[in-house]
């Protein structure tokens, strides 16, 4: 990263490949929508969140490169080196506003965002969502893709839980949602009227690509579960 936070470009060019490695190789990936990602311009990727691969997968089958909000705790010894490498944010949940800063850096240099609006993995059925994701919509004048995070974790497994060799995944990406910002609209008003708009929208997404694709949701609390 440089002085100001924001990270250098050169992370996901190799990273996006190991992603891609994980997605086709080790997994069976589906990738639907892909064509709905600006090939270039300021974006914003917003997915559901079920499982701890959600973000290496997003990442590596995403048309172009892009940089995930992660939470900061996965930022130490040999795996928070590879994220920093990698060009991944460290999100502090208690304070997010320096990765939301490093985040708007990437936006305003025309780059991609990932970010995972409901905070915490879970079901996976967009029930939440924080106003980071509208906040970063609204201050970079960025559209947002929402995307449909299919298959990483079943129902009874727990949070932890790293699929098996080929198993069938699918991310489906949606039409982006261009954020309308009238000139007379307070900047607060605006992020919370956003942050609206991208839930109901990703919610709607993602029942509806799960539906498509026959891979419902976790039905259970993951929280519950062992090694959760």
């Amino acid at each position: 990263m440089n002085g100001a936070g924001v990270p250098g470009r050169a992370g996901p060019v190799w990273s996006r490949r190991v992603g891609w490695f994980l997605g086709h190789v080790v997994w069976n990936t589906r990738v639907v929508g892909a064509e709905h990602v600006p090939a270039s311009g300021p974006v914003v990727i917003a997915a559901n969140h079920v499982s701890i691969i959600d973000g290496p997968l997003v990442h590596g089958v995403l048309p172009r490169g892009t940089h995930i909000l992660v939470k900061q705790e996965m930022f130490h010894g040999p795996v928070g080196g590879i994220l920093r490498a990698a060009g991944q944010i460290p999100v502090d949940r208690n304070s997010g506003r320096r990765a939301l800063e490093a985040a708007l850096g990437v936006l305003r240099r025309g780059g991609a965002v990932g970010i995972f609006p409901e905070g915490n993995r879970g079901r996976g059925d967009v029930s939440g969502v924080r106003a980071g994701v509208a906040w970063l919509a609204v201050h970079g004048a960025a559209p947002v893709v929402p995307a449909a995070v299919l298959g990483t974790r079943r129902t009874g497994e727990p949070l932890g839980h790293v699929p098996g060799l080929r198993r069938r995944l699918v991310v489906e990406l949606g039409p982006p949602i261009q954020v309308a910002l009238p000139p007379d609209e307070p900047r607060r008003q605006a992020v919370g009227r956003t942050a609206e708009v991208v839930a109901e929208a990703l919610s709607a997404h993602v029942r509806q690509a799960a539906a498509r694709h026959g891979l419902p949701l976790p039905l259970d609390d993951p929280r519950a579960l062992p090694g959760s």
